[in-house]
């Protein structure tokens, strides 16, 4: 079982910049890091009922219609490409965020609903490299953890890096930015073997 390809994907989408982890950042920098752990916790919430959605979708769609998993997979690839071209080509961030006046569970947890990255990362990740792995009940839920642990650590990391890591994003951007396109190509190749 190689969940390597798996984890660059979840990596590399999670790390990259969002609205969640934009606002972790700049909140966690004007208020502090503690003032934000609402905010990431509903984010949590939110982001583990998705995978948990987007499981149970994926495993409906692979019981009575495993012949579209080809095309499923080359839709994911090819969608997946598009995102690392998006990411090498991005011109620099602005990581103002509104002006929002609280940061809540709430807030979090319902940016999820609206936030695409998010809802795209469960679909992608679980109909091209989880399926592949097993489809019980116990891989689906393990599988839809591992998803948002490594989803809201990227989003902590943004949250306590602060100010450094939007310095460093500033500094190294561009870089930044190939690295993870290319990283997300590779994920893409994978699921054609």
């Amino acid at each position: 079982m190689n969940i390597l390809p798996l984890l660059t994907y979840a990596i590399v989408a999670s790390f990259t910049p969002g609205p969640n982890n934009i606002i972790a950042m700049t909140h966690a920098r004007n208020e502090g890091f503690k003032k934000i752990l609402p905010f990431i916790a509903g984010v949590a919430a939110g982001c583990l009922l998705i995978m948990f959605l987007s499981s149970y979708f994926n495993l409906i769609l692979h019981q009575y219609i495993p012949r579209i998993k080809p095309a499923l997979n080359i839709l994911g690839c090819v969608y997946m490409i598009y995102l690392a071209i998006k990411i090498m080509r991005s011109k620099s961030v602005n990581a103002k965020d509104p002006k929002v006046n609280r940061f809540t569970f709430l807030f979090g947890f319902t940016l999820q609903f609206i936030n695409p990255k998010v809802i795209l990362y469960g679909l992608t990740a679980i109909s091209v490299f989880v399926m592949p792995l097993g489809d019980s009940h116990v891989h689906m839920i393990v599988f839809s953890l591992l998803l948002t642990i490594i989803g809201i650590s990227a989003n902590m990391t943004w949250g306590l890096c602060g100010m450094l890591f939007q310095s460093f994003l500033l500094k190294y951007e561009r870089p930044f930015n190939i690295l993870m396109g290319v990283l997300l190509i590779y994920s893409a190749l994978s699921i054609l073997k």
